[in-house]
Protein backbone atom coordinates (compact mmCIF):
# COMPACT_ATOMS: atom_id res chain seq x y z
CA UNK A 1 0.00 0.00 0.00
CA UNK A 2 1.99 2.96 -1.30
CA UNK A 3 1.45 6.33 0.36
CA UNK A 4 0.40 7.86 -2.96
CA UNK A 5 -2.42 5.34 -3.39
CA UNK A 6 -6.15 5.88 -2.84
CA UNK A 7 -6.17 3.09 -0.25
CA UNK A 8 -3.53 4.88 1.81
CA UNK A 9 -5.58 8.10 1.76
CA UNK A 10 -8.54 6.11 3.08
CA UNK A 11 -6.30 4.52 5.73
CA UNK A 12 -4.97 7.92 6.81
CA UNK A 13 -8.44 9.52 6.89
CA UNK A 14 -9.76 6.84 9.24
CA UNK A 15 -6.59 7.07 11.35
CA UNK A 16 -6.89 10.85 11.70
CA UNK A 17 -10.57 10.74 12.66
CA UNK A 18 -10.15 7.98 15.24
CA UNK A 19 -6.89 9.45 16.63
CA UNK A 20 -8.61 12.61 17.87
CA UNK A 21 -11.77 10.83 19.04
CA UNK A 22 -10.22 8.27 21.37
CA UNK A 23 -8.91 9.12 24.88
CA UNK A 24 -5.61 10.94 24.60
CA UNK A 25 -3.77 8.42 26.78
CA UNK A 26 -4.61 5.74 24.19
CA UNK A 27 -3.24 7.67 21.20
CA UNK A 28 0.25 6.18 21.27
CA UNK A 29 -1.15 2.64 21.47
CA UNK A 30 -3.48 3.37 18.57
CA UNK A 31 -0.50 4.63 16.51
CA UNK A 32 1.37 1.41 17.26
CA UNK A 33 -1.67 -0.59 16.14
CA UNK A 34 -1.88 1.50 12.95
CA UNK A 35 1.83 0.98 12.28
CA UNK A 36 1.48 -2.79 12.59
CA UNK A 37 -1.68 -2.66 10.44
CA UNK A 38 0.14 -0.67 7.77
CA UNK A 39 2.88 -3.30 7.59
CA UNK A 40 0.23 -6.03 7.27
CA UNK A 41 -1.67 -4.14 4.55
CA UNK A 42 1.61 -3.49 2.72
CA UNK A 43 2.30 -7.24 2.61
CA UNK A 44 5.02 -6.97 5.25
CA UNK A 45 3.35 -9.11 7.91
CA UNK A 46 5.89 -11.94 7.99
CA UNK A 47 8.74 -9.43 7.84
CA UNK A 48 7.65 -7.74 11.07
CA UNK A 49 9.86 -10.26 12.87
CA UNK A 50 12.98 -8.31 11.81
CA UNK A 51 12.10 -4.91 13.27
CA UNK A 52 10.61 -6.58 16.35
CA UNK A 53 13.88 -8.45 16.95
CA UNK A 54 15.78 -5.17 16.56
CA UNK A 55 13.43 -3.43 19.00
CA UNK A 56 13.75 -6.34 21.43
CA UNK A 57 17.55 -6.30 21.25
CA UNK A 58 17.71 -2.55 21.83
CA UNK A 59 15.10 -2.68 24.61
CA UNK A 60 17.04 -5.42 26.42
CA UNK A 61 20.42 -3.81 25.78
CA UNK A 62 19.31 -0.41 27.11
CA UNK A 63 17.77 -2.00 30.24
CA UNK A 64 20.98 -3.92 30.93
CA UNK A 65 23.07 -0.78 30.43
CA UNK A 66 20.92 1.10 32.92
CA UNK A 67 21.29 -1.66 35.52
CA UNK A 68 25.08 -2.00 35.08
CA UNK A 69 27.14 0.40 37.20
CA UNK A 70 29.41 2.93 35.54
CA UNK A 71 32.40 1.25 37.22
CA UNK A 72 31.82 -1.95 35.23
CA UNK A 73 32.84 -0.24 32.00
CA UNK A 74 34.06 -3.41 30.33
CA UNK A 75 30.69 -5.10 30.87
CA UNK A 76 28.78 -2.05 29.67
CA UNK A 77 30.89 -1.83 26.53
CA UNK A 78 30.29 -5.54 25.89
CA UNK A 79 26.51 -5.04 26.17
CA UNK A 80 26.67 -2.12 23.75
CA UNK A 81 28.80 -4.01 21.23
CA UNK A 82 26.56 -7.09 21.40
CA UNK A 83 23.42 -4.97 20.84
CA UNK A 84 25.04 -3.21 17.89
CA UNK A 85 26.19 -6.51 16.40
CA UNK A 86 22.68 -7.99 16.58
CA UNK A 87 21.20 -5.02 14.72
CA UNK A 88 24.01 -4.66 12.20
CA UNK A 89 24.00 -8.43 11.71
CA UNK A 90 20.32 -8.35 10.70
CA UNK A 91 20.93 -5.36 8.43
CA UNK A 92 23.97 -7.00 6.83
CA UNK A 93 22.19 -10.31 6.28
CA UNK A 94 19.24 -8.64 4.59
CA UNK A 95 21.05 -6.06 2.47
CA UNK A 96 24.73 -6.84 2.06
CA UNK A 97 25.30 -10.60 1.79
CA UNK A 98 24.83 -10.45 -1.98
CA UNK A 99 27.09 -7.39 -2.15
CA UNK A 100 29.87 -9.40 -0.50
CA UNK A 101 29.19 -12.44 -2.70
CA UNK A 102 29.17 -10.38 -5.91
CA UNK A 103 32.36 -8.60 -4.95
CA UNK A 104 34.16 -11.89 -4.28
CA UNK A 105 32.79 -13.38 -7.52
CA UNK A 106 33.97 -10.32 -9.44
CA UNK A 107 37.50 -10.55 -8.03
CA UNK A 108 37.71 -14.29 -8.75
CA UNK A 109 36.44 -13.75 -12.32
CA UNK A 110 38.99 -10.95 -12.82
CA UNK A 111 41.78 -13.44 -12.09
CA UNK A 112 40.45 -16.08 -14.47
CA UNK A 113 38.01 -17.95 -12.26
CA UNK A 114 34.33 -18.78 -12.94
CA UNK A 115 31.92 -15.89 -13.31
CA UNK A 116 29.81 -17.17 -10.38
CA UNK A 117 31.87 -18.90 -7.74
CA UNK A 118 29.19 -18.47 -5.06
CA UNK A 119 25.50 -18.07 -6.00
CA UNK A 120 23.59 -15.16 -4.53
CA UNK A 121 20.77 -15.47 -2.02
CA UNK A 122 17.33 -13.86 -2.06
CA UNK A 123 15.92 -12.23 1.07
CA UNK A 124 12.69 -10.34 1.47
CA UNK A 125 13.65 -7.02 3.05
CA UNK A 126 11.32 -5.17 5.45
CA UNK A 127 10.36 -1.57 4.82
CA UNK A 128 12.84 1.03 6.02
CA UNK A 129 15.30 -1.46 7.51
CA UNK A 130 18.21 1.01 7.32
CA UNK A 131 16.12 3.85 8.78
CA UNK A 132 14.72 2.04 11.81
CA UNK A 133 18.03 0.25 12.48
CA UNK A 134 19.95 3.52 12.71
CA UNK A 135 17.23 5.20 14.81
CA UNK A 136 17.24 2.30 17.28
CA UNK A 137 21.05 2.09 17.41
CA UNK A 138 21.21 5.80 18.17
CA UNK A 139 18.86 5.18 21.11
CA UNK A 140 21.08 2.47 22.62
CA UNK A 141 24.26 4.50 22.11
CA UNK A 142 22.63 7.50 23.80
CA UNK A 143 21.66 5.32 26.76
CA UNK A 144 25.24 4.05 26.96
CA UNK A 145 26.64 7.59 27.13
CA UNK A 146 23.95 8.74 29.55
CA UNK A 147 22.33 11.10 27.03
CA UNK A 148 18.96 9.33 27.29
CA UNK A 149 17.23 7.12 29.81
CA UNK A 150 16.06 3.60 28.96
CA UNK A 151 12.45 3.20 27.80
CA UNK A 152 10.62 1.03 30.33
CA UNK A 153 7.67 0.27 28.06
CA UNK A 154 8.44 -2.17 25.23
CA UNK A 155 5.37 -1.02 23.28
CA UNK A 156 6.52 2.60 23.31
CA UNK A 157 9.97 1.67 22.03
CA UNK A 158 8.26 -0.46 19.36
CA UNK A 159 6.23 2.59 18.28
CA UNK A 160 9.44 4.65 18.05
CA UNK A 161 11.02 1.97 15.85
CA UNK A 162 7.95 0.95 13.83
CA UNK A 163 6.19 4.31 13.34
CA UNK A 164 4.83 3.61 9.87
CA UNK A 165 5.41 6.95 8.08
CA UNK A 166 9.05 6.71 9.13
CA UNK A 167 9.46 3.26 7.60
CA UNK A 168 8.89 4.59 4.07
CA UNK A 169 11.93 6.84 3.62
CA UNK A 170 12.89 8.12 7.05
CA UNK A 171 13.88 10.56 8.45
CA UNK A 172 16.38 8.99 10.85
CA UNK A 173 15.37 9.97 14.38
CA UNK A 174 17.20 10.75 17.60
CA UNK A 175 15.42 9.20 20.54
CA UNK A 176 16.44 11.90 23.01
CA UNK A 177 15.07 14.65 20.77
CA UNK A 178 11.99 13.16 19.12
CA UNK A 179 10.67 10.12 20.99
CA UNK A 180 8.61 11.70 23.79
CA UNK A 181 6.15 13.33 21.40
CA UNK A 182 5.13 9.85 20.14
CA UNK A 183 3.86 9.00 23.62
CA UNK A 184 2.51 12.41 24.67
CA UNK A 185 -1.23 13.16 24.37
CA UNK A 186 -2.25 15.51 21.55
CA UNK A 187 -5.34 17.68 21.38
CA UNK A 188 -6.92 18.54 18.05
CA UNK A 189 -5.48 21.78 16.69
CA UNK A 190 -7.09 23.10 13.50
CA UNK A 191 -4.07 25.11 12.36
CA UNK A 192 -1.62 22.27 12.96
CA UNK A 193 -3.80 19.73 11.15
CA UNK A 194 -4.47 21.98 8.16
CA UNK A 195 -0.81 22.91 7.83
CA UNK A 196 0.07 19.23 7.90
CA UNK A 197 -2.46 18.47 5.16
CA UNK A 198 -1.17 21.40 3.10
CA UNK A 199 2.35 20.02 3.28
CA UNK A 200 1.10 16.61 2.22
CA UNK A 201 -0.52 18.13 -0.89
CA UNK A 202 2.80 19.82 -1.76
CA UNK A 203 4.54 16.45 -1.38
CA UNK A 204 2.00 14.77 -3.68
CA UNK A 205 2.59 17.56 -6.23
CA UNK A 206 6.36 16.95 -6.18
CA UNK A 207 5.99 13.19 -6.52
CA UNK A 208 3.03 12.75 -8.88
CA UNK A 209 3.34 15.83 -11.08
CA UNK A 210 7.11 16.39 -11.29
CA UNK A 211 9.03 13.26 -10.30
CA UNK A 212 6.87 10.77 -12.20
CA UNK A 213 7.14 12.83 -15.42
CA UNK A 214 10.89 13.27 -15.15
CA UNK A 215 11.16 9.52 -14.55
CA UNK A 216 9.73 8.83 -18.02
CA UNK A 217 12.53 10.78 -19.72
CA UNK A 218 15.24 9.43 -17.42
CA UNK A 219 14.17 5.80 -17.92
CA UNK A 220 14.20 6.22 -21.70
CA UNK A 221 17.78 7.50 -21.86
CA UNK A 222 19.29 5.38 -19.08
CA UNK A 223 17.61 2.30 -20.53
CA UNK A 224 19.32 2.83 -23.91
CA UNK A 225 22.23 5.22 -23.39
CA UNK A 226 24.06 3.95 -26.47
CA UNK A 227 21.07 5.02 -28.56
CA UNK A 228 20.93 8.39 -26.79
CA UNK A 229 24.53 9.58 -26.39
CA UNK A 230 26.00 13.05 -25.86
CA UNK A 231 23.57 15.77 -24.83
CA UNK A 232 20.79 13.25 -24.22
CA UNK A 233 22.77 11.78 -21.31
CA UNK A 234 23.52 15.21 -19.83
CA UNK A 235 19.85 16.22 -20.03
CA UNK A 236 18.70 12.92 -18.52
CA UNK A 237 21.26 13.21 -15.70
CA UNK A 238 20.12 16.73 -14.82
CA UNK A 239 16.52 15.53 -14.96
CA UNK A 240 17.40 12.63 -12.67
CA UNK A 241 18.89 15.02 -10.10
CA UNK A 242 15.54 16.81 -9.99
CA UNK A 243 13.61 13.53 -10.10
CA UNK A 244 15.54 12.22 -7.11
CA UNK A 245 15.05 15.46 -5.21
CA UNK A 246 11.31 15.79 -5.91
CA UNK A 247 10.80 12.08 -5.16
CA UNK A 248 12.70 12.03 -1.86
CA UNK A 249 11.74 15.49 -0.60
CA UNK A 250 8.15 14.91 -1.78
CA UNK A 251 8.03 11.78 0.34
CA UNK A 252 9.41 13.76 3.28
CA UNK A 253 6.73 16.42 2.82
CA UNK A 254 4.02 13.75 2.94
CA UNK A 255 5.56 12.01 5.97
CA UNK A 256 6.28 15.23 7.89
CA UNK A 257 2.89 16.70 7.00
CA UNK A 258 1.06 13.53 8.06
CA UNK A 259 2.98 13.49 11.35
CA UNK A 260 2.35 17.19 11.96
CA UNK A 261 -1.38 16.60 11.60
CA UNK A 262 -1.03 14.04 14.43
CA UNK A 263 0.91 16.48 16.61
CA UNK A 264 4.29 14.82 15.94
CA UNK A 265 7.03 17.10 14.59
CA UNK A 266 9.73 15.12 12.78
CA UNK A 267 13.10 16.63 11.84
CA UNK A 268 13.55 18.30 8.46
CA UNK A 269 15.56 16.33 5.91
CA UNK A 270 16.09 18.99 3.21
CA UNK A 271 17.00 22.66 3.11
CA UNK A 272 17.15 23.83 -0.53
CA UNK A 273 20.19 21.64 -1.36
CA UNK A 274 20.57 22.86 -4.96
CA UNK A 275 21.51 26.33 -3.67
CA UNK A 276 24.60 24.89 -1.96
CA UNK A 277 27.93 26.49 -2.93
CA UNK A 278 30.04 23.43 -2.09
CA UNK A 279 29.58 19.67 -1.84
CA UNK A 280 30.10 19.82 1.92
CA UNK A 281 27.32 22.40 2.18
CA UNK A 282 25.14 20.31 -0.14
CA UNK A 283 25.30 17.41 2.31
CA UNK A 284 24.36 19.72 5.19
CA UNK A 285 21.21 20.47 3.20
CA UNK A 286 20.48 17.01 1.68
CA UNK A 287 19.29 14.04 3.76
CA UNK A 288 20.13 16.08 6.83
CA UNK A 289 19.22 13.42 9.40
CA UNK A 290 21.55 10.86 7.82
CA UNK A 291 24.41 13.36 7.88
CA UNK A 292 23.76 14.27 11.52
CA UNK A 293 23.56 10.58 12.52
CA UNK A 294 26.78 9.74 10.72
CA UNK A 295 28.66 12.65 12.31
CA UNK A 296 27.39 11.91 15.82
CA UNK A 297 27.77 8.13 15.81
CA UNK A 298 30.53 7.43 13.26
CA UNK A 299 32.71 10.47 12.50
CA UNK A 300 33.21 12.03 15.95
CA UNK A 301 33.72 8.67 17.74
CA UNK A 302 36.31 7.79 15.08
CA UNK A 303 38.20 11.04 15.65
CA UNK A 304 38.20 10.37 19.40
CA UNK A 305 39.34 6.76 19.00
CA UNK A 306 42.87 5.70 19.92
CA UNK A 307 43.65 4.82 16.30
CA UNK A 308 42.91 8.30 15.00
CA UNK A 309 44.35 10.19 17.96
CA UNK A 310 47.63 8.30 17.39
CA UNK A 311 47.34 8.96 13.65
CA UNK A 312 46.70 12.64 14.31
CA UNK A 313 49.76 12.87 16.56
CA UNK A 314 51.92 11.08 14.00
CA UNK A 315 50.75 13.25 11.10
CA UNK A 316 51.31 16.46 13.08
CA UNK A 317 54.95 15.47 13.63
CA UNK A 318 55.43 14.63 9.96
CA UNK A 319 53.39 17.32 8.17
CA UNK A 320 53.01 20.06 10.76
CA UNK A 321 50.18 20.84 13.18
CA UNK A 322 47.60 22.21 10.74
CA UNK A 323 48.24 19.90 7.79
CA UNK A 324 48.65 16.81 10.00
CA UNK A 325 45.30 17.37 11.69
CA UNK A 326 43.70 17.88 8.28
CA UNK A 327 45.10 14.62 6.90
CA UNK A 328 43.91 12.64 9.95
CA UNK A 329 40.46 14.17 9.51
CA UNK A 330 40.48 13.14 5.85
CA UNK A 331 41.13 9.56 6.98
CA UNK A 332 38.13 9.60 9.32
CA UNK A 333 36.08 11.21 6.55
CA UNK A 334 36.99 8.32 4.24
CA UNK A 335 35.46 5.84 6.70
CA UNK A 336 32.46 8.14 7.11
CA UNK A 337 31.76 8.40 3.37
CA UNK A 338 32.40 4.70 2.81
CA UNK A 339 29.72 4.06 5.44
CA UNK A 340 27.34 6.55 3.80
CA UNK A 341 27.83 4.83 0.43
CA UNK A 342 27.29 1.35 1.86
CA UNK A 343 24.19 2.57 3.75
CA UNK A 344 22.59 3.48 0.43
CA UNK A 345 22.76 -0.08 -0.85
CA UNK A 346 24.76 -3.23 -1.48
CA UNK A 347 26.30 -2.21 -4.79
CA UNK A 348 29.54 -0.47 -5.74
CA UNK A 349 27.59 2.13 -7.70
CA UNK A 350 26.14 3.36 -4.39
CA UNK A 351 29.49 3.16 -2.61
CA UNK A 352 31.00 5.38 -5.32
CA UNK A 353 28.07 7.59 -6.33
CA UNK A 354 26.79 8.39 -2.83
CA UNK A 355 29.98 7.86 -0.87
CA UNK A 356 33.59 7.86 -1.98
CA UNK A 357 33.10 10.26 -4.89
CA UNK A 358 31.70 12.85 -2.49
CA UNK A 359 34.61 12.22 -0.10
CA UNK A 360 36.96 13.02 -2.98
CA UNK A 361 35.00 16.18 -3.82
CA UNK A 362 35.13 17.47 -0.24
CA UNK A 363 38.82 16.67 0.19
CA UNK A 364 39.65 18.54 -3.03
CA UNK A 365 37.49 21.49 -1.94
CA UNK A 366 39.44 21.66 1.32
CA UNK A 367 42.84 21.41 -0.37
CA UNK A 368 42.07 23.82 -3.21
CA UNK A 369 40.27 26.46 -1.13
CA UNK A 370 43.42 28.43 -0.10
CA UNK A 371 44.96 28.71 -3.62
CA UNK A 372 41.57 29.69 -5.11
CA UNK A 373 41.12 32.31 -2.39
CA UNK A 374 44.52 33.79 -3.27
CA UNK A 375 43.65 33.72 -6.96
CA UNK A 376 40.36 35.54 -6.34
CA UNK A 377 42.21 38.15 -4.30
CA UNK A 378 44.72 38.77 -7.09
CA UNK A 379 41.97 39.03 -9.68
CA UNK A 380 39.96 41.32 -7.37
CA UNK A 381 36.99 38.96 -7.40
CA UNK A 382 34.66 39.59 -4.50
CA UNK A 383 34.70 36.50 -2.28
CA UNK A 384 30.94 36.39 -1.65
CA UNK A 385 29.82 38.19 -4.78
CA UNK A 386 26.77 37.01 -6.69
CA UNK A 387 28.74 35.99 -9.77
CA UNK A 388 31.24 33.83 -7.87
CA UNK A 389 28.52 32.28 -5.72
CA UNK A 390 26.50 31.52 -8.86
CA UNK A 391 29.51 29.75 -10.37
CA UNK A 392 29.99 27.79 -7.15
CA UNK A 393 26.34 26.70 -7.12
CA UNK A 394 26.55 25.51 -10.74
CA UNK A 395 29.85 23.71 -10.07
CA UNK A 396 28.40 21.96 -7.04
CA UNK A 397 25.29 20.94 -8.97
CA UNK A 398 27.43 19.50 -11.78
CA UNK A 399 29.55 17.45 -9.34
CA UNK A 400 26.43 16.15 -7.60
CA UNK A 401 24.95 15.16 -10.99
CA UNK A 402 28.02 13.01 -11.71
CA UNK A 403 27.43 11.20 -8.42
CA UNK A 404 23.75 10.84 -9.27
CA UNK A 405 24.70 9.27 -12.60
CA UNK A 406 26.52 6.47 -10.75
CA UNK A 407 23.55 6.21 -8.35
CA UNK A 408 21.03 5.77 -11.19
CA UNK A 409 23.06 3.67 -13.64
CA UNK A 410 22.57 -0.10 -13.63
CA UNK A 411 26.20 -0.66 -12.57
CA UNK A 412 29.55 1.05 -12.22
CA UNK A 413 30.48 -0.24 -15.68
CA UNK A 414 27.34 1.32 -17.18
CA UNK A 415 28.04 4.60 -15.37
CA UNK A 416 31.56 4.78 -16.83
CA UNK A 417 30.23 3.86 -20.28
CA UNK A 418 27.60 6.61 -20.02
CA UNK A 419 30.24 9.17 -19.08
CA UNK A 420 32.27 8.07 -22.08
CA UNK A 421 29.27 8.38 -24.40
CA UNK A 422 28.37 11.74 -22.88
CA UNK A 423 31.72 13.31 -23.79
CA UNK A 424 32.43 11.32 -26.95
CA UNK A 425 29.40 12.51 -28.92
CA UNK A 426 28.88 16.21 -29.65
CA UNK A 427 25.22 16.82 -30.49
CA UNK A 428 24.00 20.01 -28.76
CA UNK A 429 21.46 20.61 -31.53
CA UNK A 430 19.17 17.98 -29.98
CA UNK A 431 18.42 20.57 -27.29
CA UNK A 432 16.61 22.82 -29.79
CA UNK A 433 15.47 20.67 -32.73
CA UNK A 434 12.67 18.84 -30.93
CA UNK A 435 14.56 15.58 -30.41
CA UNK A 436 13.98 15.72 -26.65
CA UNK A 437 10.24 15.45 -27.31
CA UNK A 438 10.86 11.88 -28.52
CA UNK A 439 11.94 10.70 -25.07
CA UNK A 440 8.46 9.97 -23.74
CA UNK A 441 7.13 13.45 -22.96
CA UNK A 442 5.29 15.36 -25.71
CA UNK A 443 5.09 19.14 -25.92
CA UNK A 444 2.27 19.55 -23.41
CA UNK A 445 3.85 17.13 -20.93
CA UNK A 446 7.18 18.93 -21.27
CA UNK A 447 5.49 22.30 -20.71
CA UNK A 448 3.78 20.98 -17.56
CA UNK A 449 7.13 19.68 -16.28
CA UNK A 450 9.00 22.92 -16.98
CA UNK A 451 6.26 25.06 -15.40
CA UNK A 452 6.18 22.77 -12.33
CA UNK A 453 9.95 23.00 -11.94
CA UNK A 454 9.75 26.80 -12.16
CA UNK A 455 7.11 26.75 -9.43
CA UNK A 456 9.36 24.51 -7.34
CA UNK A 457 12.28 26.90 -7.88
CA UNK A 458 10.15 29.91 -6.90
CA UNK A 459 8.93 28.19 -3.73
CA UNK A 460 12.51 27.16 -2.88
CA UNK A 461 13.72 30.75 -3.24
CA UNK A 462 10.92 31.95 -0.97
CA UNK A 463 11.56 29.14 1.49
CA UNK A 464 15.09 30.42 2.13
CA UNK A 465 13.63 33.56 3.73
CA UNK A 466 10.35 32.39 5.26
CA UNK A 467 8.28 29.18 5.44
CA UNK A 468 5.92 29.32 2.48
CA UNK A 469 2.94 28.04 4.47
CA UNK A 470 3.42 30.87 6.97
CA UNK A 471 3.63 33.35 4.10
CA UNK A 472 0.40 32.06 2.55
CA UNK A 473 -1.30 32.05 5.97
CA UNK A 474 -0.81 35.83 6.14
CA UNK A 475 -2.81 36.35 2.95
CA UNK A 476 -6.58 37.04 2.89
CA UNK A 477 -8.76 33.96 3.32
CA UNK A 478 -10.09 33.87 -0.29
CA UNK A 479 -6.54 34.01 -1.70
CA UNK A 480 -5.38 31.25 0.66
CA UNK A 481 -8.21 28.99 -0.47
CA UNK A 482 -7.51 29.73 -4.13
CA UNK A 483 -3.80 28.89 -3.78
CA UNK A 484 -4.28 25.62 -1.89
CA UNK A 485 -7.18 24.42 -4.04
CA UNK A 486 -5.20 25.30 -7.17
CA UNK A 487 -2.37 23.08 -5.91
CA UNK A 488 -4.80 20.30 -4.99
CA UNK A 489 -6.47 20.37 -8.39
CA UNK A 490 -3.06 20.45 -10.07
CA UNK A 491 -2.30 17.13 -8.35
CA UNK A 492 -5.72 15.71 -9.27
CA UNK A 493 -5.64 16.86 -12.90
CA UNK A 494 -1.92 16.60 -13.72
CA UNK A 495 -0.67 13.84 -11.42
CA UNK A 496 0.37 10.41 -12.72
CA UNK A 497 -1.96 7.96 -10.95
CA UNK A 498 -5.25 6.11 -11.33
CA UNK A 499 -6.46 2.84 -12.91
CA UNK A 500 -3.86 1.25 -15.16
CA UNK A 501 -1.06 3.34 -13.68
CA UNK A 502 1.03 2.63 -10.64
CA UNK A 503 3.23 5.41 -9.37
CA UNK A 504 6.79 4.22 -8.89
CA UNK A 505 7.89 3.47 -5.34
CA UNK A 506 9.81 6.23 -3.67
CA UNK A 507 13.45 5.88 -4.65
CA UNK A 508 14.67 5.84 -1.05
CA UNK A 509 11.94 3.40 0.03
CA UNK A 510 14.30 0.52 -0.74
CA UNK A 511 16.79 1.71 1.86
Amino acid sequence: MGITSFYFLCFFTVLLLVYYCIPRKCQWGFLLLCSVSYCLLAGQGALLIYPLVSVGACYTGAKLLAKTSAEAEKKRRGILILTILVNIGILFSLKYVNFLINTVDGIVYLFGGPDELVPGVDFLVPLGVSFYTFSLLGYVIDVYYGLAGPQENFGKLALYGLYFPNLISGPILKYREHAEQFFAPHDFDYRRVTQGLQRMVWGFFKKLVISERLGVLVNTVYGDYEGYPGAYIWVATVCYAFQLYTDFSGCMDIVLGLSQSLGIILPENFQTPFFAKSVAEYWRRWHITLGVWMKDYVFYPLLRSKLFTDLNRSFKKKFGKKRGKQYATFGAMFVLWLTVGVWHGGDWKFVIGSGLLHWFYIVMEELLAPPFARLNERLHIKENGRLLNGVRILRTFFLVCIGDLFFRAASVGDALAMLREAVRVWNPWVLVNGSLLQLGLDGIETAVTVFSLLLLWTVSLKQRKEPVRDCIAKRPLPLRWILWYALLFAVILLGYYGPGYSAAEFIYQGF
